[in-house]
């Protein structure tokens, strides 16, 4: 009979959510791998096995947490109207890190310098919201000549922020509901580089 496989994908997917909530709670220095073993009751020779070391495990945390980013954002269907796609992705990337608030803090939290390690594994996952936006200049529904990677960071760092808040418990008391206040801000956003309407002939 073949040796059962003890360092195996379900122990994988255990110590990076052992470590993830860790690194969010205690930050990097209290990220021990004996002490992340003993946790998930297993032995430091598997998390060796499985990632090589503390930088291995690192660069999995890292790569984990925008997969499951990726996977939230790439699950919005495509309308027909690319300002609503907007709206709806921001919705997606807010929904995405309160159901992963550990990992969140992963991507974002200094678990890796923000290098091109970084840029590697995160620019793939936010792309399409670049695409998204192309499209919407294509169709006519932002203005033409409008930078699609400015508008991109922008919609990117005001969704961050306010998940940020939120996460934080500082979302104020007397604020409408957060995923309301998403919405209306992508709007917001976005209505900066909307298309002009077409003047209304009169006769």
């Amino acid at each position: 009979m073949p040796r059962p496989k003890v360092h195996d994908a379900a122990l994988r997917l255990r110590l990076l959510e052992c470590a993830g909530a860790t690194l969010s709670t205690r930050g990097i220095a209290a990220l021990s791998l004996r002490t992340l073993a003993a946790d998930v009751g297993t032995s430091t020779t598997a998390v060796y096995a499985l990632f090589g070391g503390k930088p291995g495990l690192l660069a999995a945390l890292h790569a984990e947490a925008f997969a499951r980013l990726g996977a939230r954002l790439d699950a919005v269907p495509v309308g027909a109207d690319p300002v609503e796609d907007l709206v709806a992705l921001g919705l997606a990337y807010r929904d995405a890190a309160l159901a992963d608030p550990h990992f969140y803090d992963v991507m974002f939290g200094g678990a890796l310098p923000a290098d091109e390690r970084w840029w590697a594994v995160a620019a793939p996952i936010l792309r399409p919201v670049v695409g998204v936006v192309q499209r919407a200049t294509s169709c006519g529904a932002l203005r033409q000549g409008v930078d699609a990677a400015t508008v991109s960071l922008a919609l990117w760092a005001t969704v961050h922020g306010l998940v940020s808040l939120h996460l934080r418990g500082l979302h104020p008391a007397d604020a409408p509901a957060p995923a309301a206040v998403v919405d209306a801000a992508v709007r917001a956003v976005v209505a900066g580089w909307l298309a002009a309407p077409l003047p209304r002939v009169t006769t």
